[in-house]
């Protein structure tokens, strides 16, 4: 009787090469879900970028005339600051340490009152001494004058005496007396010349003894103390604790503004002609004011002209050295103009270079066009702009380094 045969354990075998139905599907819906959230990452991020906008600065083409609006003319604007005409730092004319000072920020004071004194005992005692001299070379002129009387008296008995007897006077005494006569009559001018002199040298003490004591050269407002007490002062600086000035002092009704007007313009600006007035510090306050004079001297560095500008509407607020705008009113230029091309005056930074042609950027529907014109030169942080634009574009000011044809912005107010 034959053996069963073996069984055949082959299909127990288990192949770990084919993933089951189960695997293969858990992967087919894990691949389809991260394929779904790409999608939808991917379309957030071109849908937030295509809704950002930039946000940028403009500012409206309006014609200029005469410095508040219109067709025809453009004003000129310049900028600058607010100086005194009178103006000084005092200093002592002597060297020496100030022993008082009676003023500080803003006192007034009136020519010649006193600002500050120094130590003046040596000058003192050097008055002191030149009139003890000159009361000394008085003394000496009242012995002098004594003598030459006595000497004129015996000279004149002798003369009368040889003229009634030439023989009864000898003549070695008659030149004696007359020598004694013209000795006393030198002394008496050598003690006058003396008296001179001493009255001289007490009026240079005096001098340097007034010196000592710093007055005010003119009527005006202290701006700065430059010294304290026990600071020595000089004339000029020395170095070292030597100190120059004692203070800074100006006469605030001399205010006036000094502007540095482009030397492109400078034509339309004449002495006598209105102006208006912008400080930095009220920016919403306008003050009246009149060209006083044009500085007939050009700085070549810079390529403009100094203006003085005086202020017609005098007012507290105005302090020296404040930041000014001066738009110089031209309505004589308006009429003159009228015929002509329209003007826009245009803050600077909405005109740019572009391989050294002068654009603009206009904003239409949303997006940047460039445009070219012809720009004139900076002045008081505007430009003219003498073609190119028609009125009432929206130009780009800010908020974009690099502009470019057919951006998406978005005009700020």
């Amino acid at each position: 009787m034959s053996s069963p045969a073996p069984p055949d354990l082959s299909k127990l075998r288990i192949n770990r090469d084919v993933p089951s139905p189960q695997l293969q599907r858990a992967v087919g819906r894990n691949v389809v879900l991260a394929l779904a959230a790409l999608v939808l990452v991917l379309g957030g991020v071109l849908f937030w970028r295509r809704s950002q906008v930039a946000a940028v600065q403009v500012v409206t083409a309006t014609p200029a005339s005469g410095g508040e609006g219109g067709t025809g003319s453009a004003s000129v604007t310049a900028n600058g600051y607010v100086v005194a005409r009178t103006r000084a730092s005092v200093s002592a004319k002597l060297p020496g340490r100030i022993a008082s000072l009676r003023v500080s920020e803003g006192s007034k004071l009136r020519v010649g009152e006193i600002i500050a004194t120094l130590e003046n005992a040596d000058y003192q005692a050097q008055l002191s001494q030149a009139r003890a001299a000159e009361a000394t070379a008085r003394a000496d002129l009242l012995e002098a004058r004594a003598s030459q009387s006595v000497a004129a008296q015996e000279a004149k008995r002798l003369r009368d005496i040889k003229a009634e007897d030439s023989k009864a006077v000898a003549e070695q005494d008659f030149d004696a007396a007359q020598g004694r006569e013209s000795e006393a009559s030198a002394r008496v001018q050598s003690a006058e010349a003396r008296i001179n002199s001493a009255r001289a040298a007490a009026g240079f003490a005096l001098a340097n003894l007034e010196n000592t004591v710093i007055r005010a050269p003119f009527t005006g407002t202290v701006l700065r103390k430059e010294a304290e007490i026990g600071e020595v002062v000089a004339p000029s600086v020395g170095g070292g604790l030597t100190r120059g000035a004692v203070v800074t002092m100006a006469d605030l009704s001399t205010l006036e503004v000094e502007v540095d007007v482009n030397e492109a313009y400078i034509g339309r600006v004449k002495n006598g002609q209105p102006a208006k007035i912008t400080l930095d510090a009220y920016p919403d306050t306008s003050f009246r004011g009149r060209v006083r004079q044009v500085v007939p001297t050009a700085d070549r560095q810079r390529a403009t002209v100094q203006v003085k500008v005086g202020i017609v509407d005098r007012d507290p607020r105005i302090l020296p050295e404040m930041g000014a705008r001066v738009d110089f009113l031209d309505t004589t230029h308006v009429a003159a103009a009228a015929s002509g091309p329209t003007l826009f005056r245009l803050p600077a930074a909405a005109v740019r270079e572009v391989n050294g042609q002068s654009v603009v950027w206009v904003v239409r529907n949303g997006r940047l066009e460039s445009r070219a014109v012809d720009a004139g030169p900076v002045s008081g942080g505007f430009r003219e702009v003498r073609s190119g634009l028609s009125g009432g574009e929206l130009l780009l000011t800010g908020g974009v380094e690099e502009p470019k044809q057919g951006m998406r912005v978005k005009a700020a107010q």
